[in-house]
């Protein structure tokens, strides 16, 4: 476990996204289950901003936009997911949103039928 990053805010938002799915269950649109980690978050006083502009730029020119599920603590970003699959675009989307902002850790939650899986994506750059 040495050299995890961000170990102990790591664990109280899983500990966040688990209370989320235990009340709330399967079957919400991912904008609810987003309503319902924005309030988790603030009963546990984990400080988080929603939907956070995110512009690229290159070479000092705007060339496109990120909005950012969450930007906890300003260095984890969570990405909220409904269904089964970690898909490979996902895990891209949030890489490069961590190599845009020049953060550390990402964090893709996925609400399943059977539970909340966590993928954790590090830009060890």
């Amino acid at each position: 476990m040495e050299g995890f990053v961000y170990e102990k805010l790591s664990y109280a938002i899983i500990g966040v996204l688990y209370a989320t799915f235990n009340e709330l269950g399967y079957g919400y649109q991912e904008r609810h289950y987003q309503k319902a980690i924005s309030i988790n978050l603030g009963k546990a006083e984990i400080l988080y901003k929603r939907e956070v502009y995110s512009p690229i730029t290159y070479k000092e020119e705007k060339i496109g936009k990120y909005f950012l599920d969450f930007l906890i603590e300003d260095k984890i970003i969570l990405e909220i997911k409904k269904g089964n699959k970690f898909f490979k675009k996902d895990i891209e989307q949030v890489y490069a949103y961590l190599k845009n902002n020049k953060l550390k850790l990402g964090i893709i939650a996925r609400f399943t039928p059977k539970g909340v899986t966590i993928k954790r994506i590090v830009n060890l750059k």
